[in-house]
């Protein structure tokens, strides 16, 4: 137990203490940072980022990458261990106010939060690596913008008819389009688990596809069996069957894009002023079903539809017994199109919306 008056060493003792650490070969300089003398000097950014960006996923340098290269350019000479957390609040604000204008822009502030999450992402890296330590990283203080509430919501049955009539009457591809469109209706998948989908992710017996999506998560989902032979007969006419990789393709052979949804919102919102004016985009197809999905099944049935994990830590243990099964979404399935479904309760089968 120490007191207030506690005592500090006096000469006597401070010059035994030198004589056993010369005798050892010790410095007094050694004791003060050793963590720091066995952490290796930092890398400029320039010299670290391509190291971090080949350690990643797919999906989290397709992410961060723009943003990445915006801090080598701004920064490529400094070492890592430089920047201060004002400065890189200062780069986010930047970022913010000279982010590229798109339609669906609010004000930058995805922008300055990807611009922070790519910061602490290489500062993670740098902390494992022993180059920095976890109580100087200066990303870690760094606050992200607060998200503001989404506008999205589940489009009307007469929105939806509208959307799909365009697609299938307008446009170079209008089977593809509307390929698209029935796929992301029907499962309400995100973009990344289309472009990603493969001829080998199609069970034809069970009316389930495989989605990749991110995370690196992979689940299976139910189809209707109309939309399993037209994606059959898709990979069949354009070659996907054969070569095998991406499945869904132009007429020319080639995989599409994510600028294949660029275009097709772009022309449905030509002709359909109401898409224009309220960014419509294919996520909101995916509020569309679900909120479907969970007025007429419940919580539970609609998290599994979506493809959500338990590690989000919004919605509590509860969900750990309350998960729904794959059998569940597919009778949700076959009561949202109509038909019925290898997986789905015989007896619920056929409720058409």
């Amino acid at each position: 137990m120490t007191t207030g008056s506690e005592e500090h060493p006096g000469a006597a003792e401070l010059e035994a203490a030198r004589l056993v650490l010369e005798r050892m070969g010790v410095a007094p300089a050694d004791l003060l940072s050793t963590d720091q003398h066995n952490r290796s000097v930092a890398p400029t950014f320039a010299d670290y980022i391509p190291q971090v960006s080949a350690a990643v996923s797919h999906g989290t340098r397709r992410v961060y990458s723009s943003y990445w290269k915006r801090i080598a350019q701004q920064w490529g000479d400094r070492r890592l261990d430089e920047p201060t957390p004002l400065e890189i609040k200062q780069l986010a604000e930047h970022v913010r106010e000279h982010v590229v204008s798109r339609r669906n822009a609010r004000g930058g502030r995805s922008a300055a939060e990807h611009l922070i999450a790519a910061m602490r992402c290489l500062y993670n890296h740098a902390v494992a690596d022993k180059l920095i330590a976890e109580s100087d990283n200066p990303a870690r203080r760094v606050p992200k913008p607060r998200r503001l509430p989404s506008t999205r919501r589940g489009l009307p049955d007469t929105g939806l008819d509208e959307i799909n009539q365009v697609a299938a009457t307008t446009g170079n591809d209008p089977a593809l389009d509307t390929l698209l469109l029935r796929l992301h209706t029907e499962t309400a998948c995100r973009r990344g688990g289309v472009l990603a989908l493969r001829p080998q992710d199609l069970d034809t017996q069970q009316c389930l596809i495989a989605l990749h999506e991110k995370g690196d998560t992979v689940r299976w989902q139910p189809v209707s069996p109309t939309l399993m032979r037209h994606l059959q007969a898709h990979a069949e006419q354009r070659g996907a069957a054969l070569e095998g990789g991406r499945l869904l393709r132009y007429r020319s052979g080639k995989p599409i894009t994510s600028r294949r949804y660029d275009h097709l919102w772009k022309r449905i919102g030509t002709h359909l002023p109401w898409v224009a004016t309220q960014q419509i985009s294919t996520h909101w197809l995916r509020h569309t079903t679900l909120t479907w999905v969970e007025r007429h099944f419940g919580y539970a049935v609609a998290r599994a539809y979506a493809g959500h994990t338990d590690s989000g830590g919004d919605t509590g243990t509860t969900t750990t017994y309350v998960r729904a099964s794959l059998d569940e979404v597919a009778t949700a399935l076959a009561a949202l199109t109509g038909e019925s479904h290898p997986l789905a309760a015989a007896s619920l089968q056929g409720g058409a919306r």
